[in-house]
């Protein structure tokens, strides 16, 4: 069954496509969770032959003709990634408690105050021979792995085709088949949902037993839903508990502090939030246990005696040990997710030296809310990189676009019933063509030709490091790559041990750079504060009722959010804390300014 008993209490969250491909196979023998992309079937089965290579395990390729081949390569993928993570823990567990072992590294990475690491100072204090041994044998029996977690991005779902060009079934389409799987593979974990509701994705689940309690309450495989607020949680939860599917995760992400694509909310900040979910968290879990077992009553299933257990936990932005300890402590959070600082920790992650050397010397200025993502979302991403740099080359050269070999990002059907993506050639040359003849004004011309030129394609970018890092695939001169780390990478420098990093998130080691970083709390609000003025800058000309309402609304969440923070002051620091505290009502006065500054632009 899955265990919901990792020693840690942080997660790493899906980075990109290849950011987190393997990060499973670098920590999950430390007992650290981590969470892969299932977008990219290609990847996961390049990575599937290179580390059946390099464990000396039998690969048989699964072509892109084999029916049913996506599906295959999910499940092929994650059963090895399952196999080699017990074999490394059956290694670390006959290790001896030596310098330098990754069993004692196993201990070493634990917090502080956790039963397993008290145990193993107790082990280290103990003279007594046998006792001593005794201790051991309890400490290697209690070793558990983090979870392999995967992510689906329910809206990355596009409709494949037989070879003579009919379309296949439902079940068949990038996000179906990946759940399919993923249901199939032999890892005892969760599957991430992110980006929102996919219907048929959420009926799909029903098929598949193995996301259905037993009589004892326990999953083989669990459902977690990334979501940006409360309202997002409930509605979602509801849905599938009708459908007598559990919801043993909600994992709220801030929805502009977070690397990746950016679901902004209207205003509602991440405190509020939390504090939304911490007064309503029991309500919830009964009201969804009730739908739940009333589905599940139907369906003719033994019902476990009481509602499962349901984690919250929270990532994005994150960058201390007093931020990351407030949030379990005053919120109740099971855990925190820690993504854009690992991206500078190469036994964590999958990062290519170049784009690594951008990351450990990139600013904030470096780091940018771009419209290069082909779905259309802000997407959080690094200037400079190789993607970048082909994309502008291609401009340059007036050969827009990328040639769309994946197809993953397809979805714009305004040239025709062929869905395009926005980033492909075919697409730009198109859409170009369509305004040159719609006779604009030159300035109005170039706005909307820059905001064509600017899509990348991700496909690519995202996956293209563990093919240069790895010596993946067909040999390629140009393998541009895209990184989306989060705005919270500024306050880092350098590349991190795993060691440096965890012993960071716990407070025994300090990761942050010299430059000054405001409370997480301040740098959303910030970012929240420059994204509503953006929205209202670009509706000044042609302003309507309902996107009048909308910033009248996003400016009312965000004087709230104000107001919440400045009452929440004597919780975050104590009274040895003054000057945090002092400092922190001074930038929230200062946002509240410039709110209340930007409120009387006249927007007529």
């Amino acid at each position: 069954m899955v265990s919901t008993s990792s020693p840690h209490t942080f997660h790493i969250p899906v980075m990109g496509l290849a950011f987190s491909i393997d990060s499973p196979l670098k920590v999950a023998r430390y007992g650290i969770s981590s969470v892969l992309s299932l977008a990219d079937d290609k990847l996961l089965e390049d990575m599937r032959q290179y580390y059946a290579a390099l464990y000396q395990k039998p690969y048989t390729p699964i072509t892109d003709k084999q029916e049913d081949y996506r599906a295959k390569r999910v499940t092929a993928y994650l059963n090895l990634v399952d196999e080699l993570v017990q074999e490394q823990l059956q290694k670390v567990k006959q290790e001896e408690f030596a310098p330098g072992t990754q069993l004692t590294k196993y201990f070493e990475l634990l917090p502080d105050a956790s039963a397993l690491r008290v145990l193993y100072q107790q082990m280290l204090q103990t003279t007594d021979e046998p006792y001593r041994q005794f201790l051991q044998d309890q400490l290697r029996e209690a070793l558990v792995p983090g979870s392999i977690d995967v992510n689906i991005m329910t809206k990355v779902d596009k409709t494949n085709y037989a070879p003579d060009g009919t379309a296949l079934p439902s079940e068949y389409s990038d996000a179906l088949a990946a759940l399919r799987g993923f249901a199939l593979s032999t890892v005892r974990s969760s599957i991430v949902f992110s980006a929102g509701m996919n219907p048929r994705l959420y009926s799909y689940l029903e098929q598949f037993p193995c996301f259905l309690p037993t009589p004892e309450g326990e999953f083989e495989k669990q459902v977690i839903i990334k979501v940006s607020d409360y309202r997002s949680a409930a509605v979602q939860g509801k849905i599938l508990a009708k459908k007598g599917v559990w919801v043993s995760e909600f994992r709220i992400e801030s929805g502009l502090n977070c690397g990746g694509h950016a679901f902004a909310t209207d205003g509602l900040l991440l405190g509020p939030i939390l504090e939304e979910f911490k007064t309503n968290r029991s309500a919830l879990q009964l009201e969804l246990w009730a739908m739940c077992q009333q589905a599940l009553s139907n369906k003719g299933i033994i019902l476990p005696s009481e509602a499962p257990q349901q984690r919250i936990t929270v990532q994005g932005g994150i960058g201390t040990a007093a931020e990351h300890t407030f949030l379990l402590e005053h919120y109740g959070l099971n855990a925190t997710g820690w993504g854009t600082p690992f991206l500078l920790v190469p036994e964590a992650s999958t990062v290519d030296a170049t784009t690594l050397t951008q990351l450990s010397q990139a600013r904030a200025e470096d780091l940018y809310l771009s419209p290069i993502s082909p779905l259309g979302v802000p997407f959080n991403a690094l200037r400079g990189t190789t993607s970048e740099q082909l994309t502008n080359v291609r401009i340059d050269k007036d050969k827009p676009g990328s040639p769309c070999i994946k197809k993953h990002l397809v979805s714009n059907t305004e040239f025709g019933e062929e869905p395009l993506c926005t980033a492909s050639r075919k697409y730009q040359r198109r859409k170009l063509e369509q305004l040159q003849n719609e006779a604009l004004a030159p300035a109005q011309f170039e706005r909307e030709k820059a905001k064509v030129l600017a899509k990348e394609c991700l496909c690519e970018g995202l996956a293209n490091t563990a093919s240069i890092l790895y010596n993946l695939g067909k040999k390629v001169i140009h393998k541009p790559v895209a990184i989306c780390p989060g705005p919270n990478l500024a306050f880092f420098s350098g590349i991190f041990k795993l060691q440096e990093m965890v012993d960071h998130i716990y407070g025994r080691f300090n990761a942050l750079n010299q430059t000054y970083r405001p409370h997480m709390f301040i740098n959303e609000l910030k970012l929240y504060i420059d994204y509503w003025k953006n929205k209202k800058a670009e509706q000044l000309e042609s302003l309507t009722d309902k996107q009048e309402k909308y910033l009248q609304t996003f400016w009312q969440n965000l004087q709230q959010g104000i107001q919440y923070y400045k009452q929440l002051l004597p919780n975050l620091f104590t009274a040895e804390e003054l000057e945090c505290r002092v400092v922190m009502l001074e930038e929230l006065l200062e946002a509240e300014d410039q709110l209340l500054e930007a409120a009387l632009v006249r927007v007529h």
